[in-house]
Protein backbone atom coordinates (compact mmCIF):
# COMPACT_ATOMS: atom_id res chain seq x y z
CA UNK A 1 0.00 0.00 0.00
CA UNK A 2 1.43 3.30 -1.09
CA UNK A 3 1.26 6.31 1.24
CA UNK A 4 1.74 10.01 0.64
CA UNK A 5 2.58 13.11 2.60
CA UNK A 6 1.25 16.54 1.71
CA UNK A 7 1.85 19.80 3.53
CA UNK A 8 -0.40 20.44 6.50
CA UNK A 9 -1.84 23.46 4.69
CA UNK A 10 -2.75 21.41 1.60
CA UNK A 11 -6.40 22.09 0.79
CA UNK A 12 -8.39 18.86 0.53
CA UNK A 13 -11.86 19.72 -0.71
CA UNK A 14 -15.04 19.03 -2.57
CA UNK A 15 -17.10 21.02 -5.03
CA UNK A 16 -20.62 21.83 -6.14
CA UNK A 17 -21.89 24.57 -8.46
CA UNK A 18 -24.92 26.77 -7.93
CA UNK A 19 -26.59 25.84 -11.21
CA UNK A 20 -26.25 22.08 -10.62
CA UNK A 21 -27.16 21.98 -6.96
CA UNK A 22 -29.20 24.92 -5.64
CA UNK A 23 -32.51 24.47 -7.43
CA UNK A 24 -35.35 26.77 -6.31
CA UNK A 25 -34.78 28.68 -9.53
CA UNK A 26 -37.32 31.42 -8.78
CA UNK A 27 -36.92 31.59 -5.00
CA UNK A 28 -35.80 34.75 -3.26
CA UNK A 29 -36.22 36.92 -6.35
CA UNK A 30 -33.78 34.93 -8.48
CA UNK A 31 -34.02 35.48 -12.23
CA UNK A 32 -33.62 32.77 -14.90
CA UNK A 33 -30.16 31.70 -16.07
CA UNK A 34 -29.00 30.20 -19.35
CA UNK A 35 -28.62 26.78 -17.69
CA UNK A 36 -32.29 26.87 -16.64
CA UNK A 37 -33.20 26.58 -20.33
CA UNK A 38 -31.12 23.52 -21.19
CA UNK A 39 -33.42 20.47 -21.02
CA UNK A 40 -32.47 16.86 -20.55
CA UNK A 41 -33.04 14.78 -23.66
CA UNK A 42 -32.57 14.97 -27.41
CA UNK A 43 -32.50 18.80 -27.74
CA UNK A 44 -29.89 19.25 -25.01
CA UNK A 45 -26.70 19.12 -27.07
CA UNK A 46 -27.99 21.34 -29.88
CA UNK A 47 -28.98 24.02 -27.34
CA UNK A 48 -25.69 23.70 -25.43
CA UNK A 49 -23.75 24.13 -28.67
CA UNK A 50 -25.70 27.26 -29.58
CA UNK A 51 -27.08 25.57 -32.70
CA UNK A 52 -30.70 25.74 -31.51
CA UNK A 53 -32.53 28.48 -29.65
CA UNK A 54 -33.80 27.49 -26.20
CA UNK A 55 -37.08 29.18 -27.17
CA UNK A 56 -39.82 28.17 -27.32
CA UNK A 57 -39.60 25.64 -24.54
CA UNK A 58 -41.43 22.37 -25.00
CA UNK A 59 -44.16 21.69 -22.38
CA UNK A 60 -42.86 18.14 -22.05
CA UNK A 61 -39.26 19.23 -21.43
CA UNK A 62 -37.67 18.73 -18.03
CA UNK A 63 -35.03 21.28 -17.02
CA UNK A 64 -32.96 19.58 -14.29
CA UNK A 65 -31.03 22.65 -13.15
CA UNK A 66 -34.26 24.31 -12.08
CA UNK A 67 -34.55 21.72 -9.32
CA UNK A 68 -30.93 20.73 -8.74
CA UNK A 69 -30.56 18.78 -5.51
CA UNK A 70 -32.32 21.39 -3.38
CA UNK A 71 -29.08 22.76 -1.91
CA UNK A 72 -30.72 26.20 -1.60
CA UNK A 73 -32.88 24.77 1.16
CA UNK A 74 -30.66 21.98 2.51
CA UNK A 75 -27.29 23.73 2.70
CA UNK A 76 -27.03 23.61 6.48
CA UNK A 77 -27.43 19.84 6.57
CA UNK A 78 -25.11 19.42 3.59
CA UNK A 79 -22.39 21.57 5.16
CA UNK A 80 -22.59 19.36 8.25
CA UNK A 81 -21.89 16.34 6.07
CA UNK A 82 -18.84 18.11 4.65
CA UNK A 83 -17.66 19.10 8.12
CA UNK A 84 -17.96 15.53 9.35
CA UNK A 85 -15.94 14.42 6.33
CA UNK A 86 -13.19 16.78 7.46
CA UNK A 87 -13.24 18.92 4.31
CA UNK A 88 -10.73 21.76 4.46
CA UNK A 89 -12.16 23.72 1.53
CA UNK A 90 -15.53 23.80 -0.21
CA UNK A 91 -15.77 25.04 -3.76
CA UNK A 92 -19.10 26.45 -4.89
CA UNK A 93 -20.35 29.26 -7.12
CA UNK A 94 -22.65 32.24 -6.84
CA UNK A 95 -25.70 32.35 -9.06
CA UNK A 96 -25.33 35.66 -10.93
CA UNK A 97 -29.09 35.90 -11.45
CA UNK A 98 -29.75 35.35 -7.75
CA UNK A 99 -27.93 38.62 -7.08
CA UNK A 100 -28.91 40.46 -10.28
CA UNK A 101 -32.11 38.80 -11.57
CA UNK A 102 -31.95 40.38 -15.03
CA UNK A 103 -28.23 41.03 -14.94
CA UNK A 104 -28.30 44.77 -15.67
CA UNK A 105 -29.78 46.13 -12.42
CA UNK A 106 -27.95 48.90 -10.59
CA UNK A 107 -28.46 47.31 -7.17
CA UNK A 108 -28.20 43.69 -6.06
CA UNK A 109 -31.17 41.67 -4.87
CA UNK A 110 -31.04 41.68 -1.06
CA UNK A 111 -32.62 38.24 -0.68
CA UNK A 112 -29.88 36.80 -2.86
CA UNK A 113 -27.19 38.55 -0.84
CA UNK A 114 -28.75 37.20 2.36
CA UNK A 115 -28.66 33.63 1.06
CA UNK A 116 -24.94 33.70 0.30
CA UNK A 117 -24.13 35.51 3.53
CA UNK A 118 -25.90 32.70 5.37
CA UNK A 119 -24.27 29.94 3.30
CA UNK A 120 -20.75 31.32 3.62
CA UNK A 121 -21.19 32.06 7.30
CA UNK A 122 -22.30 28.46 7.82
CA UNK A 123 -19.05 27.29 6.22
CA UNK A 124 -17.04 29.69 8.37
CA UNK A 125 -18.76 28.49 11.56
CA UNK A 126 -17.84 24.93 10.66
CA UNK A 127 -14.20 25.72 9.91
CA UNK A 128 -14.42 25.17 6.15
CA UNK A 129 -12.45 27.44 3.81
CA UNK A 130 -14.19 28.62 0.63
CA UNK A 131 -13.25 28.77 -3.05
CA UNK A 132 -15.98 30.61 -4.96
CA UNK A 133 -16.49 30.82 -8.72
CA UNK A 134 -18.18 33.98 -9.98
CA UNK A 135 -19.49 32.54 -13.24
CA UNK A 136 -19.88 28.78 -13.37
CA UNK A 137 -21.67 28.23 -16.71
CA UNK A 138 -24.06 30.93 -15.58
CA UNK A 139 -25.38 33.99 -17.45
CA UNK A 140 -28.66 35.73 -16.53
CA UNK A 141 -31.13 35.12 -19.35
CA UNK A 142 -32.02 38.81 -19.16
CA UNK A 143 -28.54 39.53 -20.53
CA UNK A 144 -28.82 36.78 -23.13
CA UNK A 145 -32.17 38.02 -24.42
CA UNK A 146 -31.50 41.76 -24.26
CA UNK A 147 -27.82 42.02 -25.17
CA UNK A 148 -26.87 38.73 -26.86
CA UNK A 149 -24.76 37.72 -23.87
CA UNK A 150 -20.96 37.99 -24.08
CA UNK A 151 -20.94 38.96 -27.76
CA UNK A 152 -21.86 42.43 -26.44
CA UNK A 153 -19.18 44.58 -24.79
CA UNK A 154 -21.77 45.96 -22.34
CA UNK A 155 -21.43 42.64 -20.53
CA UNK A 156 -18.09 43.83 -19.18
CA UNK A 157 -19.80 46.57 -17.18
CA UNK A 158 -22.48 44.21 -15.87
CA UNK A 159 -19.93 41.60 -14.78
CA UNK A 160 -17.73 44.25 -13.20
CA UNK A 161 -20.69 45.44 -11.10
CA UNK A 162 -21.52 41.85 -10.16
CA UNK A 163 -17.93 40.89 -9.25
CA UNK A 164 -17.40 44.05 -7.19
CA UNK A 165 -20.58 43.31 -5.27
CA UNK A 166 -19.36 39.78 -4.53
CA UNK A 167 -15.93 40.89 -3.34
CA UNK A 168 -17.38 43.64 -1.16
CA UNK A 169 -20.17 41.52 0.32
CA UNK A 170 -18.39 38.20 0.77
CA UNK A 171 -14.69 39.02 0.97
CA UNK A 172 -14.77 38.51 4.74
CA UNK A 173 -15.70 34.84 4.16
CA UNK A 174 -13.95 34.01 0.90
CA UNK A 175 -10.21 34.22 0.30
CA UNK A 176 -9.99 32.20 -2.93
CA UNK A 177 -11.92 33.12 -6.07
CA UNK A 178 -12.19 31.97 -9.69
CA UNK A 179 -13.61 34.39 -12.25
CA UNK A 180 -14.88 31.96 -14.93
CA UNK A 181 -15.32 28.22 -14.69
CA UNK A 182 -13.54 26.36 -17.49
CA UNK A 183 -13.36 29.46 -19.69
CA UNK A 184 -12.10 27.39 -22.64
CA UNK A 185 -15.42 25.51 -22.83
CA UNK A 186 -16.80 28.51 -24.74
CA UNK A 187 -15.01 26.92 -27.73
CA UNK A 188 -16.86 23.64 -27.35
CA UNK A 189 -20.23 24.42 -25.76
CA UNK A 190 -20.96 28.11 -26.40
CA UNK A 191 -24.47 28.40 -24.91
CA UNK A 192 -23.80 26.55 -21.67
CA UNK A 193 -20.34 28.14 -21.42
CA UNK A 194 -21.25 31.72 -22.30
CA UNK A 195 -24.94 32.04 -23.24
CA UNK A 196 -24.23 32.22 -26.99
CA UNK A 197 -26.76 31.11 -29.61
CA UNK A 198 -25.81 31.60 -33.26
CA UNK A 199 -27.84 33.01 -36.13
CA UNK A 200 -27.82 31.46 -39.59
CA UNK A 201 -24.79 32.63 -41.57
CA UNK A 202 -23.02 34.02 -38.51
CA UNK A 203 -19.26 33.56 -38.27
CA UNK A 204 -19.25 31.40 -35.14
CA UNK A 205 -15.52 31.66 -34.57
CA UNK A 206 -15.63 35.45 -34.75
CA UNK A 207 -18.48 35.57 -32.23
CA UNK A 208 -16.84 33.09 -29.87
CA UNK A 209 -13.44 34.79 -29.76
CA UNK A 210 -15.00 38.27 -29.54
CA UNK A 211 -17.15 37.07 -26.64
CA UNK A 212 -14.10 35.49 -25.01
CA UNK A 213 -12.22 38.78 -25.36
CA UNK A 214 -15.00 40.51 -23.44
CA UNK A 215 -14.85 37.78 -20.77
CA UNK A 216 -11.10 38.18 -20.48
CA UNK A 217 -11.42 41.92 -19.97
CA UNK A 218 -14.16 41.37 -17.39
CA UNK A 219 -11.97 38.84 -15.60
CA UNK A 220 -8.98 41.19 -15.55
CA UNK A 221 -11.08 44.04 -14.17
CA UNK A 222 -12.36 41.72 -11.44
CA UNK A 223 -8.77 40.81 -10.54
CA UNK A 224 -7.80 44.48 -10.47
CA UNK A 225 -10.65 45.45 -8.15
CA UNK A 226 -10.18 42.48 -5.80
CA UNK A 227 -6.50 43.27 -5.38
CA UNK A 228 -7.26 46.94 -4.72
CA UNK A 229 -9.93 46.01 -2.18
CA UNK A 230 -7.93 43.45 -0.21
CA UNK A 231 -4.46 42.22 -1.07
CA UNK A 232 -5.20 38.97 0.79
CA UNK A 233 -7.80 37.93 -1.79
CA UNK A 234 -6.42 35.36 -4.24
CA UNK A 235 -7.99 35.30 -7.71
CA UNK A 236 -7.48 32.45 -10.13
CA UNK A 237 -8.37 31.44 -13.66
CA UNK A 238 -9.60 28.01 -14.70
CA UNK A 239 -9.63 25.75 -17.73
CA UNK A 240 -10.94 22.30 -18.53
CA UNK A 241 -7.54 20.62 -18.35
CA UNK A 242 -6.13 17.50 -19.91
CA UNK A 243 -3.01 16.74 -21.92
CA UNK A 244 -3.26 16.22 -25.69
CA UNK A 245 -1.36 13.16 -26.89
CA UNK A 246 -0.35 12.72 -30.54
CA UNK A 247 -2.29 9.75 -31.92
CA UNK A 248 0.96 8.55 -33.55
CA UNK A 249 4.57 9.64 -33.96
CA UNK A 250 3.71 11.09 -37.37
CA UNK A 251 5.01 14.70 -37.14
CA UNK A 252 1.61 15.89 -38.41
CA UNK A 253 -0.10 14.31 -35.39
CA UNK A 254 2.55 15.74 -33.07
CA UNK A 255 2.02 19.22 -34.46
CA UNK A 256 -1.77 18.86 -34.21
CA UNK A 257 -1.39 17.93 -30.54
CA UNK A 258 0.69 21.08 -30.03
CA UNK A 259 -1.96 23.21 -31.74
CA UNK A 260 -4.75 21.61 -29.70
CA UNK A 261 -2.84 22.28 -26.50
CA UNK A 262 -2.33 25.92 -27.50
CA UNK A 263 -6.02 26.31 -28.21
CA UNK A 264 -6.87 24.73 -24.86
CA UNK A 265 -4.62 27.06 -22.87
CA UNK A 266 -5.18 30.11 -25.09
CA UNK A 267 -7.26 32.09 -22.60
CA UNK A 268 -5.15 31.07 -19.62
CA UNK A 269 -2.06 32.34 -21.43
CA UNK A 270 -3.71 35.76 -21.44
CA UNK A 271 -5.01 35.62 -17.87
CA UNK A 272 -1.62 34.57 -16.50
CA UNK A 273 0.76 36.53 -18.73
CA UNK A 274 -1.36 39.61 -19.39
CA UNK A 275 -1.26 39.65 -23.19
CA UNK A 276 -2.34 37.67 -26.23
CA UNK A 277 0.16 34.92 -27.15
CA UNK A 278 2.18 35.12 -30.34
CA UNK A 279 0.40 32.10 -31.81
CA UNK A 280 -2.96 33.91 -31.58
CA UNK A 281 -2.20 35.52 -34.96
CA UNK A 282 -2.12 32.10 -36.64
CA UNK A 283 -5.26 30.92 -34.86
CA UNK A 284 -7.19 34.04 -35.87
CA UNK A 285 -6.02 33.77 -39.47
CA UNK A 286 -7.00 30.09 -39.69
CA UNK A 287 -10.42 30.73 -38.17
CA UNK A 288 -11.23 33.97 -39.98
CA UNK A 289 -11.29 36.01 -36.78
CA UNK A 290 -10.50 39.70 -36.36
CA UNK A 291 -10.43 41.04 -32.79
CA UNK A 292 -9.83 44.73 -32.24
CA UNK A 293 -7.63 44.91 -29.16
CA UNK A 294 -7.29 48.53 -28.09
CA UNK A 295 -4.43 50.03 -26.07
CA UNK A 296 -6.86 50.35 -23.16
CA UNK A 297 -7.66 46.63 -23.49
CA UNK A 298 -3.97 45.80 -23.36
CA UNK A 299 -3.57 47.75 -20.12
CA UNK A 300 -6.59 46.03 -18.54
CA UNK A 301 -5.30 42.56 -19.44
CA UNK A 302 -2.11 43.22 -17.47
CA UNK A 303 -4.09 42.52 -14.29
CA UNK A 304 -3.08 38.88 -14.03
CA UNK A 305 -4.28 36.07 -11.77
CA UNK A 306 -2.63 34.71 -8.63
CA UNK A 307 -3.06 31.02 -9.36
CA UNK A 308 -4.06 28.65 -12.15
CA UNK A 309 -6.84 26.16 -11.50
CA UNK A 310 -8.08 23.40 -13.72
CA UNK A 311 -10.42 20.46 -13.89
CA UNK A 312 -9.03 17.08 -14.82
CA UNK A 313 -11.14 14.15 -15.91
CA UNK A 314 -9.37 12.79 -18.96
CA UNK A 315 -6.56 13.20 -21.45
CA UNK A 316 -7.19 13.64 -25.18
CA UNK A 317 -5.76 12.25 -28.45
CA UNK A 318 -4.97 14.51 -31.42
CA UNK A 319 -4.60 13.63 -35.08
CA UNK A 320 -4.14 15.50 -38.34
CA UNK A 321 -6.74 13.26 -40.00
CA UNK A 322 -9.89 11.78 -38.48
CA UNK A 323 -10.47 9.44 -41.41
CA UNK A 324 -10.96 5.79 -40.36
CA UNK A 325 -10.40 6.60 -36.70
CA UNK A 326 -12.84 6.04 -33.85
CA UNK A 327 -13.90 9.13 -31.91
CA UNK A 328 -14.09 9.15 -28.15
CA UNK A 329 -17.76 9.28 -27.20
CA UNK A 330 -17.30 11.04 -23.88
CA UNK A 331 -16.00 14.56 -23.30
CA UNK A 332 -17.20 17.62 -25.16
CA UNK A 333 -13.58 18.27 -26.22
CA UNK A 334 -12.93 16.49 -29.52
CA UNK A 335 -10.65 13.48 -29.21
CA UNK A 336 -9.68 10.26 -30.97
CA UNK A 337 -10.22 7.11 -28.90
CA UNK A 338 -7.01 6.13 -27.09
CA UNK A 339 -6.56 2.34 -27.40
CA UNK A 340 -4.30 2.23 -24.33
CA UNK A 341 -6.87 3.56 -21.85
CA UNK A 342 -10.02 2.23 -20.21
CA UNK A 343 -13.20 4.31 -20.17
CA UNK A 344 -15.92 5.17 -17.66
CA UNK A 345 -19.63 4.33 -17.93
CA UNK A 346 -20.01 7.49 -20.02
CA UNK A 347 -17.05 6.93 -22.33
CA UNK A 348 -14.58 9.24 -20.61
CA UNK A 349 -11.04 7.84 -20.67
CA UNK A 350 -9.48 7.09 -17.28
CA UNK A 351 -5.87 8.25 -17.26
CA UNK A 352 -4.28 8.95 -13.85
CA UNK A 353 -0.82 9.45 -15.37
CA UNK A 354 -2.41 12.10 -17.59
CA UNK A 355 -3.02 14.17 -14.47
CA UNK A 356 0.69 14.15 -13.64
CA UNK A 357 1.51 15.04 -17.24
CA UNK A 358 -1.06 17.86 -17.22
CA UNK A 359 0.27 19.24 -13.93
CA UNK A 360 3.81 19.33 -15.29
CA UNK A 361 2.78 20.91 -18.58
CA UNK A 362 0.74 23.68 -16.98
CA UNK A 363 3.28 24.43 -14.26
CA UNK A 364 6.18 24.48 -16.71
CA UNK A 365 4.14 26.87 -18.85
CA UNK A 366 3.23 29.38 -16.14
CA UNK A 367 5.31 28.84 -12.97
CA UNK A 368 2.28 29.86 -10.94
CA UNK A 369 0.67 27.90 -8.09
CA UNK A 370 -1.75 25.30 -9.42
CA UNK A 371 -5.06 24.15 -7.94
CA UNK A 372 -6.89 20.99 -9.02
CA UNK A 373 -10.46 22.18 -8.50
CA UNK A 374 -12.36 19.33 -10.18
CA UNK A 375 -11.58 15.64 -10.44
CA UNK A 376 -13.94 12.72 -10.12
CA UNK A 377 -15.69 9.75 -11.67
CA UNK A 378 -19.19 9.91 -13.10
CA UNK A 379 -20.65 6.43 -12.65
CA UNK A 380 -23.81 4.41 -12.13
CA UNK A 381 -24.16 3.90 -8.38
CA UNK A 382 -26.40 1.18 -7.01
CA UNK A 383 -28.15 1.76 -3.69
CA UNK A 384 -28.51 -1.57 -1.88
CA UNK A 385 -29.85 -1.76 1.67
CA UNK A 386 -29.29 1.98 2.00
CA UNK A 387 -25.60 1.64 1.14
CA UNK A 388 -23.45 2.38 -1.93
CA UNK A 389 -20.37 0.22 -2.32
CA UNK A 390 -18.39 2.38 -4.78
CA UNK A 391 -14.95 0.76 -4.74
CA UNK A 392 -14.53 1.85 -8.38
CA UNK A 393 -14.67 5.48 -7.28
CA UNK A 394 -12.17 4.87 -4.49
CA UNK A 395 -9.85 3.18 -6.98
CA UNK A 396 -10.21 6.10 -9.42
CA UNK A 397 -9.48 8.70 -6.76
CA UNK A 398 -6.62 6.76 -5.22
CA UNK A 399 -4.84 6.40 -8.56
CA UNK A 400 -5.34 10.07 -9.41
CA UNK A 401 -4.18 11.26 -6.00
CA UNK A 402 -1.08 9.08 -6.29
CA UNK A 403 -0.39 10.66 -9.70
CA UNK A 404 -0.95 14.06 -8.12
CA UNK A 405 1.63 13.24 -5.46
CA UNK A 406 4.10 12.31 -8.21
CA UNK A 407 3.43 15.69 -9.82
CA UNK A 408 4.27 17.43 -6.55
CA UNK A 409 7.47 15.40 -6.32
CA UNK A 410 8.27 16.60 -9.83
CA UNK A 411 8.38 20.11 -8.39
CA UNK A 412 4.86 21.32 -9.15
CA UNK A 413 3.56 23.87 -6.64
CA UNK A 414 0.05 22.63 -5.81
CA UNK A 415 -2.41 24.39 -3.51
CA UNK A 416 -4.97 21.63 -3.15
CA UNK A 417 -7.19 18.92 -4.56
CA UNK A 418 -10.97 19.28 -4.87
CA UNK A 419 -13.20 16.35 -5.71
CA UNK A 420 -16.00 17.24 -8.12
CA UNK A 421 -19.62 16.72 -7.15
CA UNK A 422 -18.78 15.87 -3.54
CA UNK A 423 -22.54 15.42 -3.14
CA UNK A 424 -24.39 13.92 -6.13
CA UNK A 425 -25.64 16.68 -8.42
CA UNK A 426 -26.99 17.32 -11.92
CA UNK A 427 -24.45 16.39 -14.58
CA UNK A 428 -23.42 19.42 -16.65
CA UNK A 429 -22.75 17.30 -19.72
CA UNK A 430 -25.89 15.15 -19.80
CA UNK A 431 -28.29 16.68 -17.28
CA UNK A 432 -28.64 13.29 -15.59
CA UNK A 433 -28.70 12.49 -11.89
CA UNK A 434 -27.77 8.91 -12.75
CA UNK A 435 -24.30 10.12 -13.75
CA UNK A 436 -23.17 10.34 -10.16
CA UNK A 437 -19.90 11.87 -8.99
CA UNK A 438 -20.52 12.29 -5.29
CA UNK A 439 -19.38 10.60 -2.14
CA UNK A 440 -22.82 11.38 -0.76
CA UNK A 441 -25.73 9.72 -2.57
CA UNK A 442 -28.78 11.89 -3.30
CA UNK A 443 -32.07 10.03 -3.72
CA UNK A 444 -33.21 11.67 -6.96
CA UNK A 445 -33.71 10.27 -10.46
CA UNK A 446 -33.16 11.77 -13.91
CA UNK A 447 -36.74 13.06 -13.97
CA UNK A 448 -36.32 14.82 -10.62
CA UNK A 449 -38.40 12.33 -8.66
CA UNK A 450 -37.22 11.03 -5.32
CA UNK A 451 -36.95 11.92 -1.66
CA UNK A 452 -33.74 13.96 -1.99
CA UNK A 453 -32.35 12.23 1.10
CA UNK A 454 -28.57 12.04 1.54
CA UNK A 455 -26.73 8.73 2.10
CA UNK A 456 -22.99 8.41 2.72
CA UNK A 457 -21.23 6.14 0.23
CA UNK A 458 -18.25 3.92 1.01
CA UNK A 459 -16.03 6.54 -0.64
CA UNK A 460 -17.24 9.11 1.90
CA UNK A 461 -15.49 7.25 4.72
CA UNK A 462 -12.42 6.60 2.57
CA UNK A 463 -12.00 10.31 1.77
CA UNK A 464 -12.66 11.24 5.39
CA UNK A 465 -9.85 8.91 6.45
CA UNK A 466 -7.54 10.30 3.77
CA UNK A 467 -8.10 13.88 4.88
CA UNK A 468 -7.77 12.98 8.55
CA UNK A 469 -4.43 11.25 8.04
CA UNK A 470 -3.37 13.62 5.24
CA UNK A 471 -1.43 10.71 3.83
CA UNK A 472 -3.07 7.31 3.93
CA UNK A 473 -4.59 6.08 0.70
CA UNK A 474 -6.61 3.19 2.12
Amino acid sequence: MRTSKFNSNFLWGGALSANQSEGYWKAGGRGPSNIDFIPIGERRNAIKLGEMSPYPTNPTDYFPSRDGIGFYNSYKEDIQLLKEMGLKIFRTSISWSRLFPNGDEEQANQEGLNFYHNLFNECKKNGIELLVTLAHFDVPMGLVDKYGSWRNSKMITFFERYSRTCFEEFGEYVKYWITFNEINIILHSPFSGAGLTFQEGENKNQTIYQAAHHMLLASALAVKYAHSLDHNLKIGCMIAGGAFYPYSCDPKDVFQALKDDQENTFFTDIQVRGYYPSYSKRIFEEKGVNINISEEDKEILKNTVDFVSFSYYASRCSTSSYENKEMNSGNVVKSIKNPFLETSDWGWVIDPLGLRITMNQIYDRYQKPLFIVENGLGAFDELVDNEVDDDYRIDYMQRHIEAMEDGVRDGVELMGYISWGIIDLISASTGEMSKRYGMVYVDLEDDGKGSGSRIKKKSYYWYKNLIMNNSSLQ
